[in-house]
């Protein structure tokens, strides 16, 4: 029996794809909406703010319309918080998941999740995929997630790390501070980062090979 740690964008759902796709809908919703801009330019201008500012910052759509003095931006803004949350409704777990984090918990094993940004954010991402109720918790940090991250994790759950592994596809904030403690770790290829070489204990292609890694004897 184990405690395992998943982080949660292009782990356990496709986050990529779908902040793409989101964040599409919304700058169109604000062209619709009557803004004398073309798509490219508020595009362009968007990814610039998300580099600086981090996928996490709460006024994307604030921000962009500061730094193109849009006047009475309050409408435009509007427009594009409601497309990117309507887009929410499209989101799905990779494909097999609800049923590895079944088997897990069957198992026996306590699923938490080990990641950035606010609770709220998070869990909200849980329910909407229909996963939330196989996870025993969230952890976060505002910050990068480092070695003394998961050290608290550990503190809170007394527990130590060869009782611990982490799944995640960052080599930098889901694999190398886990595994600098003493956690194993597995290394998911996906998403923007899925060519970083990987120095896991594990690394995978898709989430069906865990139930080959986690069910083990070695495991339990």
């Amino acid at each position: 029996m184990a405690i395992i740690l998943f982080d949660i964008d292009d782990t356990l759902f496709p986050s990529t794809d779908f902040s793409s796709l989101a964040r599409k809908n919304a700058l169109n919703a604000m062209i619709r909406q009557g803004l004398e801009t073309d798509y490219e330019k508020l595009d362009k201008e968007l990814q610039l703010i998300i580099k600086e500012k981090g996928s996490n910052y709460q006024k994307h759509f604030d921000e962009l319309c500061s730094r193109l003095n849009i006047k009475n931006p309050v409408r435009y803004i509007a427009a594009a918080i409601a497309a990117y949350h309507d887009t929410k409704t499209s989101i799905q777990p990779f494909p097999k998941v609800p049923f590895i984090l079944l088997k897990l918990k069957e198992k026996g094993h306590h699923l938490y999740v080990a990641t950035t940004g606010s609770s709220i954010k998070q869990w909200d991402k849980l329910i909407r995929l229909g996963i939330g109720l196989y996870f025993d918790g969230v952890f976060v940090t505002e910050e990068k997630k480092d070695e003394e991250f998961y050290r608290q994790i550990l503190e809170k759950l007394g527990s130590k790390p060869s009782d611990c592994i982490m799944i995640g596809d960052r080599e930098d904030t889901d694999i190398t501070p886990a595994k600098n403690i003493g956690i194993t770790t597995i290394r998911i290829l996906k998403g923007k980062h899925i060519e970083t070489p990987s120095d896991a204990d594990y690394v995978i292609k898709n989430m069906k090979e865990l139930l080959i890694i986690l069910l083990k004897p070695s495991t339990q």
